[in-house]
């Protein structure tokens, strides 16, 4: 159950971080900005859960509601693709057409495992502003006690603030997500084309990395 709520909640962030872009003001500080995506998006899951079950399109349109406006989905595909981001191995065709499928493997693979949510709840960790950048908000959900530590990793793109990387119990799933592309590109031979068609990112995985 540990391991399945874990890959759920893994799962469920993943297949909404790369479903769209948009804006929070400028004025929020990060762990309000954090609060207010997180409880727009549990408070919708509670209040439909009965819904969800079988009914992947609800799901999917929670997530373009809730979670869509806070994304700079293309940051997170820049950190999946690594080397191969730059104009030398890949072409801004190239690149568009990894983030359309990247977006839709995830989206259809896991965005069911948000329709398991349901008595989750949440705590805020102490935020600390450092002056970075890239200011890390962490947030612990809990789930039958256990405590499995979420940290967003911001971007302030034009005084909007954008969620562009997640860590999960101290699995950086950017990182973790650009070893398995760096290997699909192996495995077809450097062929960009061919590893961008066949590759499939693998959530389960990625936060099993540490058992």
């Amino acid at each position: 159950m540990k391991t399945l709520f874990k890959q759920t909640l893994t799962a469920g962030i993943l297949s909404a971080m790369l479903a769209g872009t948009a804006f929070a003001a400028p004025s929020e500080a990060p762990p309000a900005f954090i609060k207010k995506v997180a409880d727009g998006l549990i408070s919708r899951l509670k209040a439909d859960h009965g819904k969800l079950q079988n009914n992947p399109a609800a799901v999917k349109a929670i997530v373009r509601q809730n979670l869509d406006p806070y994304i700079d989905s293309q940051s997170f595909t820049r950190i999946v693709m690594g080397t191969y981001v730059t104009n030398q191995y890949s072409s801004a065709a190239q690149r568009a057409q990894f983030e359309r499928n990247f977006r839709e493997t995830l989206i259809e693979n896991y965005g069911s495992a948000f329709a398991k949510f349901s008595n989750q709840t949440y705590s805020m960790r102490p935020y600390k502003d450092t002056g970075s950048k890239n200011p890390v908000v962490t947030i612990d959900f809990s789930n039958n006690g256990e405590k499995i530590p979420v940290a967003f990793q911001l971007v302030d793109k034009g005084a909007q603030w954008k969620i562009r990387n997640i860590n999960v119990s101290g699995i950086d799933l950017g990182l973790q997500f650009r070893n398995q592309f760096a290997a699909t590109v192996k495995r077809n031979g450097g062929n960009i084309d061919k590893a961008i068609a066949n590759f499939k990112p693998d959530a389960e995985a990625a936060v099993d990395k540490k058992k």
